[in-house]
Order: C-alpha cells, then sequence, then structure tokens
C-alpha cells in the first residue's frame, strides 16, 4: 500500500516544482521613457501573474503603455524582501503602475 502511494505523492510533487510560480508577492524593477519632452523614470510595480521576467515585462509594458510611458527594461524581478531597499530610488513611481 505503501508503494501505491508513493508513486502519485511523488508525480504531485514534482509537477508542484516544474509550474510556474505565482505568487502574490512578486514585484520587479523597471526603467521607462516619455518622448516630447524625453522624460525618464526609474520604477517598481507589483506583478500579478507568473513571477519572472517575462511576466513582468509583459505586465509593465501593458500598464506603462496605458499611461503614456515605454518600457525601457526590467531591472529585475524580486519578492517582497527587496522591496525597502528600491523604495527611496523609485520615489513617486514606486508602486505606482
Amino acid at each position: 500500500m505503501k508503494q501505491i502511494l508513493a508513486i502519485p505523492l511523488t508525480c504531485a510533487a514534482l509537477l508542484a516544482l516544474s509550474s510556474p510560480v505565482f505568487a502574490a508577492d512578486c514585484y520587479a524593477d523597471y526603467k521607462a521613457k516619455q518622448n516630447n519632452p524625453l522624460k525618464l523614470h526609474y520604477g517598481v510595480l507589483q506583478i500579478r501573474g507568473e513571477c519572472s521576467r517575462a511576466s513582468a515585462q509583459a505586465e509593465a509594458q501593458a500598464r506603462l503603455n496605458a499611461q503614456g510611458w515605454t518600457l525601457l527594461n526590467i531591472m529585475s524581478v524580486f519578492g517582497p524582501e527587496g522591496l525597502q531597499q528600491r523604495k527611496a530610488d523609485a520615489g513617486p513611481y514606486y508602486l505606482r503602475f
């Protein structure tokens, strides 16, 4: 009986480890610009989807474009432990978008 249970539990553990990570506490820092006149900013935003650079890129681009900004690049993707060290640098663009 133990062997019968071990196989499904092992499969479930492997699936959990291989699936994309979805986290409520996922953030990205980024750089963006506006033209005419040129404006640049550094900001931090919360990622609602998969906690990955690709997901952060898609989410940031959509949110920033809606407000007239162009995403230049995603600097990094991180958890809540990285928020405080970026707060001062992001200024008014800290969790704005």
